[in-house]
């Protein structure tokens, strides 16, 4: 990354490689670092052996989003997808979209679909065997900023800036539910607005929050289970196991029971983080990783402890 901006750089998005040995990050000036994490994690590890093993621009403007499938990598900015090939580091192919900040991918396995959100209010799916976008799902009255898909239920959710968590069949492309988060009262927060910043599922299970709070909801009952005490807005929730991940407002990651209590929080040198990401592609490198807001990346390894922190430079 630029030497004279760092700055004022924030790491936007970040994703595994599909054999869990190199993490890709994209940052506001729309470039990705390739980082190696056996030579990062190494004990004898250097300042140069944690610095990017490659580095390239991707988009004229930020990267907002990225994810891996199993050979590549998938790139999203202002109103363009780009995809990569994670073997031999050439473009395979850009589809452009005539929206500002696409903030959100998932891929839908069910159709090989790439599900995308950004700042036109819609879903967009993308056929990934042909290139060509197929369907658009419109219901949001404001950005979305994340997707989820619930594959054995064929159903697509997506958070916005509407407040709205909507639920999609993503076989007709129409809502069939849909749940204003911050009209629940153990869950709104006015003091930090109503949208909705992280979503993700597990099974029969919702996490999300936002401006309201990070909470657990039963998905077949549409009701919350657990709301999670958690000062400022989350930016990125995950399942581990037994816990509940968190990353947002404050200089620390939240280790969270299903049950609502909070376990642990482990310090971190920024006031703030961006994403979380849980490498499950590698037993070797299991590591979260947790994008700085500025000059670079925490390192948290999880399954020992509270975890170790490690530090990349951009």
């Amino acid at each position: 990354f630029r030497p004279n901006s760092l700055l004022h750089m924030s790491v936007f998005s970040q994703s595994f490689s599909p054999c869990g040995r190199f993490l890709a990050a994209g940052n506001n000036y729309g470039e990705i670092a390739l980082f190696s994490l056996s030579a990062a994690l190494s004990p004898d590890a250097t300042a140069l052996s944690q610095k990017p093993v490659l580095t390239f621009t991707a988009h004229d403007g930020p990267v907002f989003s990225l994810l891996s499938n199993d050979s590549q990598l998938f790139s999203a900015g202002n109103g363009e997808i780009s995809c990569w090939s994670w073997s031999l580091w050439f473009l395979s192919f850009r589809s452009s979209l005539e929206i500002p900040e696409i903030n959100a991918m998932i891929i839908n396995p069910r159709d090989n679909s790439l599900v995308v959100g950004g700042g036109d209010n819609n879903i967009h799916i993308l056929d990934l065997e042909h290139g060509v976008f197929k369907s658009v799902l419109q219901g949001h009255s404001d950005y979305i900023h994340c997707v989820s898909v619930r594959e054995r239920e064929a159903e697509i959710l997506s958070g916005g800036e509407d407040g709205a968590v909507r639920m999609w069949d993503s076989r007709t492309g129409q809502s069939v539910h849909c749940v204003e988060i911050y009209k629940y009262e153990s869950c709104a927060r006015p003091q930090y607005g109503k949208w909705i910043s992280c979503l993700t599922t597990d099974s029969d299970w919702m996490l999300c929050g936002g401006g309201p709070s990070l909470s657990l909801w039963h998905l077949r009952s549409l009701s919350p289970t657990s709301v999670f005490p958690l000062a400022g807005c989350q930016r990125q929730a995950a399942f581990y196991q037994d816990m509940i991940l968190a990353v947002g407002e404050g200089p620390f990651v939240s280790h969270c029971l299903l049950g609502g209590e909070v376990k642990a929080q482990i310090p971190c040198t920024p006031q703030s983080l961006n994403t979380l990401q849980i490498n499950a592609n590698s037993t070797e490198h299991r590591v979260g990783l947790h994008s700085l807001t500025h000059l670079g990346y925490t390192i948290h390894t999880l399954p020992t402890g509270l975890g170790n922190m490690h530090y990349l430079q951009v």
